[in-house]
This record gives C-alpha cells, sequence and structure tokens, in this order.
C-alpha cells in the first residue's frame, strides 16, 4: 500500500479520474500544502489559508505504479497555468504533487523533465513539487461529489469531459 497526494485543481475532478484507476484503493478529497490548520472548504475557497484543494490516494504499487499516476495526474489538467484551472482560479487550485519519499520525488521530476523535452506542452509547467506535510480531510459533501451530482452544470461541463478523456486515452488503466 502506498499514498500519493496530487492537486491538479478542482478535487471533484480529480477524486473523480483517480477513483476509476485499477490498483487505486482510495481517493479522498482535502487541502494540503497551505498554513491554517485544520481549514474548511470556504476559507480555503479565499485563498488565504495557503492550501490547495488535492486529493490523497491509496494505491497498490503492484497494480499500479507511481509513474501511471502520474501519467494520468499530467493529462487530465494543465500543468502550465499557475493557480488556475480552466475557469477556477486562484492558489487553491493550483498543480502540485506532494510527494511521500524521496522515489515519489525522483519521478514527479523526472517525469515533468521528459514532458518538457517532449514539448507535450506549448507552455512551461508550473506544477510545484513539495515534500508533503499534512492533509485535511475536505468536508463529507465533497467526498464522491460527480457521482452524486452528475447532471449539476459544473459536473456537466468540467468533470464529464474529462471522465471521456481517461476513458478514451487510458483504458487499460482502469477498473
Amino acid at each position: 500500500m502506498a499514498k500519493a497526494t496530487l492537486a491538479g485543481g478542482c478535487f471533484w475532478c480529480t477524486e473523480t479520474l483517480f477513483s476509476r484507476l485499477n490498483g487505486v484503493l482510495q481517493v479522498v478529497p482535502g487541502y494540503t500544502g497551505g498554513h491554517t490548520k485544520h481549514p474548511g472548504y470556504r476559507e480555503v475557497c479565499t485563498g488565504k489559508t495557503g492550501h490547495a484543494e488535492c486529493v490523497q490516494l491509496d494505491y497498490n504499487p503492484e497494480k499500479i505504479s507511481f509513474i501511471s499516476i502520474l501519467e494520468v495526474f499530467f493529462d487530465t489538467h494543465d500543468p502550465t497555468t499557475l493557480n488556475r484551472q480552466g475557469a477556477d482560479v486562484g492558489t487553491q487550485y493550483r498543480s502540485g504533487i506532494y510527494y511521500h519519499d524521496e522515489l515519489q520525488r525522483i519521478h514527479a521530476e523526472k517525469h515533468i523533465d521528459l514532458l518538457t523535452k517532449e514539448k507535450k506542452f506549448n507552455y512551461p509547467i508550473v506544477t510545484e513539487i513539495k515534500a508533503f506535510d499534512v492533509f485535511y480531510n475536505a468536508e463529507v459533501e465533497h467526498i464522491d461529489y460527480y457521482n452524486r451530482n452528475t447532471n449539476q452544470p459544473y459536473c456537466s461541463a468540467v468533470i464529464s469531459p474529462k471522465v471521456l478523456k481517461l476513458l478514451n486515452d487510458h483504458p487499460s488503466k482502469l477498473k
């Protein structure tokens, strides 16, 4: 069993995507990377807590590698926009990898180097890579948000296209 903590904009999106991957046992939305202890959603939305919306994954590295998780991570959000994902703007929507050990840090740095050399994106990758410190669970109403609110306009317009991209681009990684 291993953990990964990733921020790729809205945690409703990232939870939805990573919960569909084979080998991912649990995905919990929450907050990390800031200075406020035990923040709530409304506080984080102000951008004043320093926290990013993120997900924490429990995964089986024998079924899915951290590199495979990084592939999905970089394919399903824009790592080139600082403190922004689409219409979601603020430091809470930044792109980040919060590594749990040195191997995760090395893999993250090498993966970004590879994507940069391949010119995968038109702009430089601004994903922050920091040592994991603390994770705060999001409130219960944010858990499994997409599956409970599929017809909500944000879900239809923003998350559903990401799910389709995941299905099309990574079918071998799905449950």
